[in-house]
């Protein structure tokens, strides 16, 4: 039997993976654009962010990290497609931001604030690139309105399909964390030692019996959450088709009995088109040529 993995895109894994300080500095620093050797320390912080008020939506984020340069980083693991990612993500990012003043403080205790959103789905559809990062600038002259909110997205379905020689360490990371089979694990290791470390610590967490047992009921209720969403979709395109099909059995009597054509004839065009018994365009006759 081959040695079981978890697979980094689980979010729970992830986490997990985000606990090695070595692996968290390499992820950062080639998301950042940092150089890994001066990032001197990083802090998971607490998750939960406050709540205000009894009835203001509580933000739970994936992973919330502070460097030791203040910048507080919120990262977001998310599989199933969300169209609306972009409002969530801000609605994240803008909580943390809030979150950092207190009565009487003035604004100066702001430290910047970056969203990292891991998607395993097409956010931005028309574009080919599975990174992007995002600032608020100016519309016409493009300079910048404040550094202190940065959102970065990488969108896994849009990694390159084959890794070339001067590979971004991004796209590394994109394929360690898209990555399911060993041989690949081991030759992205191979070539980014902070990955190599990502790797280790998956290793190690993979055989861990509780962790396992946990990992596997979180990659279970996604499986779930996602069929029951197919299955909904499904549902819904079931009673489009069927609320479509009855729409042209209606006309198409109405039609006829307008044109003065024989029931008979109505009767055998509705079941060459529409497949149904006799009986049953018998049925939707008389229902439909009641209402004209």
């Amino acid at each position: 039997m081959t040695e079981f993995l978890m697979k980094p895109k689980v979010d729970y894994a992830f986490k997990e993976i985000m606990m090695d300080e070595k692996a968290r500095i390499g992820f950062l620093s080639a998301i950042l654009k940092l150089d890994p050797e001066g990032i001197k320390e990083t802090q998971i912080l607490n998750t939960n962010l406050r709540k205000q008020t009894e009835k203001e939506k509580l933000g739970i984020l994936d992973v919330r990290i502070l460097l030791d340069n203040n910048t507080e980083i919120d990262i977001e693991i998310q599989l199933a497609a969300m169209n609306i990612w972009a409002d969530r993500a801000l609605f994240y990012l803008a909580k943390m931001y809030t979150e950092q003043i207190s009565a009487g403080e003035d604004y100066t205790v702001f430290k910047k604030c970056v969203s990292i959103s891991i998607l395993d789905f097409k956010l931005f559809e028309q574009e080919p690139e599975f990174y992007s990062c995002f600032h608020i600038r100016e519309d016409s002259r493009n300079f910048l309105y404040t550094d202190k909110m940065e959102f970065h997205v990488l969108e896994l379905p849009k990694l390159p399909k084959e890794l070339k020689e001067d590979s971004s360490d991004i796209e590394l990371w994109g394929r360690f964390i898209s990555a399911e089979r060993k041989e690949d694990f081991d030759m992205l290791a191979e070539k980014n030692m902070y990955i190599g470390s990502a790797y280790q610590h998956l290793q190690v967490i993979s055989q861990d019996e509780e962790k396992r047992l946990e990992y596997e009921a979180r990659a279970k209720a996604i499986r779930d959450y996602n069929q029951i969403m197919l299955e909904a979709e499904q549902r819904g395109e079931a009673r489009g088709e069927a609320r479509g099909e009855a729409r042209g059995i209606q006309i198409l009597i109405t039609d006829h009995i307008e044109e003065s054509v024989p029931k008979n004839k109505t009767i055998l065009k509705l079941q060459k088109h529409y497949h149904l018994t006799e009986k049953e365009a018998e049925y939707y006759y008389e229902k439909y040529s009641k209402k004209g």
